[in-house]
């Protein structure tokens, strides 16, 4: 029989605008317990935003954790307060890439690093595009970014040939080349994501999740 993993105790160490830490305390097999410390975080949104000519819209954007700027798909976080993933996602492809679709499907979910962070990504995949004006809000590093049309073929490339890192920008691209190319099926944008973090969302009350 699998064993529950019961939370004992919880202590929240750091509490940062876009990430958290908190240690937990859990029951393990055998009686024993064990501490884990997890990062937690608000969750995000990415847009594979696939044009009549089968190309895709990335930008190219700094990422001080790497020292690198990395070519990514339209992503953000889900950090406005009672925002659903659809609406994050529209407004996400509004922000970083002046476009608009009407053809909104959900390509995948995934945890990007679950040995110790909470945070998930939906993709979706948007179609029939046009473009809209872009919108302003946004910081120092957008303004350093960069955007291009990638084939989808080429981007695939560019994936296996390790140009294309971010894991998220991986994912979606492999998703809708399966997809698209693969006859692979999509979900509806109705599809539940329970995956979505709710700590740092639930301790805070404004409409921007960001502030504490």
């Amino acid at each position: 029989m699998a064993h529950d993993f019961q939370v004992l105790d919880s202590e929240l160490i750091f509490d940062a605008p876009i990430v958290a830490v908190r240690r937990d305390t859990l029951s393990m097999p055998g009686g024993n317990t064990a501490d884990r410390e997890i990062i937690e975080h608000l969750g995000a949104v990415a847009v594979v935003a696939l044009d009549e000519d089968r190309r895709i819209a990335m930008v190219h954007q700094y990422r001080h954790s790497v020292g690198k700027r990395l070519w990514e798909l339209p992503a953000g976080l889900l950090d406005v307060k009672g925002e659903d993933e659809l609406s994050g996602a529209q407004r996400e492809l509004q922000e970083e890439a002046g476009l608009a679709a009407k053809d909104w499907e959900v390509l995948t979910d995934m945890v990007t690093s679950p040995g110790f962070c909470e945070e998930a990504v939906r993709i979706f995949l948007a179609r029939d595009l046009s473009e809209v004006p872009a919108l302003h809000d946004t910081g120092d590093e957008e303004a350093d970014m960069d955007f291009a049309w990638v084939d989808l073929d080429q981007a695939v490339d560019r994936v296996l040939s390790g140009e294309i890192v971010n894991s998220v920008a991986c994912a979606g691209i492999l998703s809708a080349y399966a997809t698209v190319i693969g006859g692979k099926p999509t979900r509806s944008v109705d599809a539940p994501f329970d995956l979505r973090p709710t700590h740092m969302a639930a301790r805070r009350s404004g409409p921007d999740l960001k502030k504490q």
